[in-house]
């Protein structure tokens, strides 16, 4: 790969995309092994330094860079000096001082793993910032819908639900159209971000009349935290129009998929029946999350370059 960080999915053009999903199945092989480590980046020290809550990410960025042998250190937000006022630039210099290789980056803030990339010599990926992009997330769920399908190119993928405060909505829009796929948003008026239509992506208000066409239906999470104003009338209403149910799933064509980045509201934006069934692969997300992450790192850091 010939970028420094990874900051955004359109950082990666086809054939960098293409490399990480190539070597996350290289991999993910490994899962089966007695030993599931590699030596490769003995020596490295990575930093997941997360100023907001993470179950998923944290513990996956956890997990890959420690079955690259990479030394691993967990800054939380909480308990450190950033609870008694140390900006985000002093924090970024004493991981500098530290020696640190790659730093892990999840903030509320969009745009602070840019500025952490112009304040440290290491390796920046982000892992989430604000409502702006989730770049190893969309490779993920790349990595899943090519697992599942066999091809990514050409296939038709619905982004359903709260697009406007979606980074992984942002990040996958920009992967699946680099590696070929047509994607179309479907969520209320009021969930749709203002400036969409320079999206590579169609935008639709009627999730009925958009499944019988797709491969995938990704179904995004209704982020109440970041909500200051009413979108919707109702969750009762937003699961009528927006939720994937039972009945819904049904009028999908027999080989498509659902998808959910989680955490879910179960109930509200998924059924609990349709993300526990056949046809989803949450939890498949959650392990290729892993091969994925060890990707990455060990593309960007310890890998031919």
């Amino acid at each position: 790969m010939n970028i420094r960080h990874l900051l955004s999915a359109s950082d990666l053009d086809r054939r960098d995309a293409t490399a990480v999903l190539d070597t996350a199945t290289e991999m993910a092989a490994m899962a089966g092994r007695e030993v599931k480590k590699l030596p490769t980046l003995r020596g490295k020290t990575v930093v997941n330094l997360f100023y907001e809550d993470s179950t998923r990410t944290r513990i996956s960025f956890e997990a890959a860079a420690k079955r690259l042998s990479a030394d691993v250190i967990n800054f939380s937000a909480k308990g450190s000096s950033v609870s008694k006022g140390e900006s985000l630039k002093d924090t970024a210099l004493t991981l500098q001082a530290m020696g640190a290789d790659a730093v892990v980056i999840r903030h509320p803030a969009s745009g602070a793993p840019h500025r952490l990339a112009h304040w440290i010599d290491g390796t920046v990926l982000n892992a989430g910032d604000g409502t702006h992009e989730h770049p190893t997330q969309a490779l993920l769920d790349a990595y899943t819908m090519r697992s599942r399908h066999g091809r990514i190119e050409g296939l038709k993928v619905a982004i359903v639900g709260d697009v406007l405060h979606s980074r992984v909505a942002r990040s996958n829009v920009h992967l699946l159209h680099t590696l070929g796929a047509h994607v179309t948003l479907v969520a209320p008026p009021t969930l749709i971000p203002v400036g969409v239509t320079g999206w590579p992506a169609d935008v639709g208000y009627d999730l009925d009349a958009v499944l019988p066409g797709v491969d995938v239906v990704m179904m995004l999470r209704v982020q109440r935290e970041r909500m200051t104003d009413s979108f919707f009338p109702s969750e009762r209403e937003y699961a009528r129009r927006y939720g994937l149910d039972a009945d819904r799933v049904r009028a999908l064509p027999s080989h498509a998929i659902v998808m959910h980045p989680g955490p879910m509201n179960r109930g509200m934006e998924i059924a609990p029946e349709v993300a526990d069934s056949a046809r989803s692969t949450i939890v498949e997300q959650v392990a290729n999350g892993v091969s994925v992450r060890m990707a990455v790192l060990y593309l960007m850091l310890g890998g031919v370059k």
